[in-house]
């Protein structure tokens, strides 16, 4: 990421809304979260991406369900009580994504937003927009628009595919 991006963050505070996946604890700008849900039942779909755990109706509209532990290759866990649908919407392309938890709303100001270390160069890494230091822990702020856009362009070659 390009010192640019976080230079933009150094004088203002930033909605998100955190997450855990894992051990690690996430954020996503609250602008882009259009609702948390509990888990429901999804519909699978044939021949998608394993991470995609297929669709759900959400008030008359088909959302396609991406399971994050899977597509950041994390150790798969069964859902539980905790377990949540975030539904981001990305210029009108909409998603759901499975996490284990979600924690709160924050603000924290955009000063405390750095770019990922170098040393930080896992294919998942292009999903981080930037690590925020609080204070004992850190987080991990997701690039939620470039994750959302590689999801549909996944999709849609897998259909150009099949088809």
């Amino acid at each position: 990421m390009d010192n640019s991006v976080t230079q933009n963050y150094s004088t203002e505070l930033i909605q998100l809304v955190s997450f855990n996946l894992a051990d690690e604890e996430f954020g996503v700008d609250i602008l882009s979260v259009q609702e948390i849900n509990r888990m429901v039942e999804i519909t699978r779909v044939p021949q998608v991406p394993s991470y995609c755990e297929g669709v759900i109706n959400l008030r008359g509209r088909v959302i396609p369900i991406i399971d994050l532990r899977k597509k950041f290759d994390l150790p798969v866990r069964d859902w539980n009580k905790d377990t949540r649908i975030i539904v981001c919407d990305i210029d009108h392309q909409i998603v759901g994504m499975i996490v284990d938890a979600v924690s709160e709303v924050r603000r924290i100001p955009g000063s405390t937003v750095e770019p990922p270390p170098d040393i930080v160069n896992s294919v998942n890494s292009r999903y981080i927009r930037g690590v925020a230091k609080l204070q004992e822990r850190l987080l991990l702020f997701l690039d939620i628009r470039k994750l959302i856009t590689e999801v549909n362009q996944e999709v849609n070659q897998l259909d150009t595919a099949v088809l």
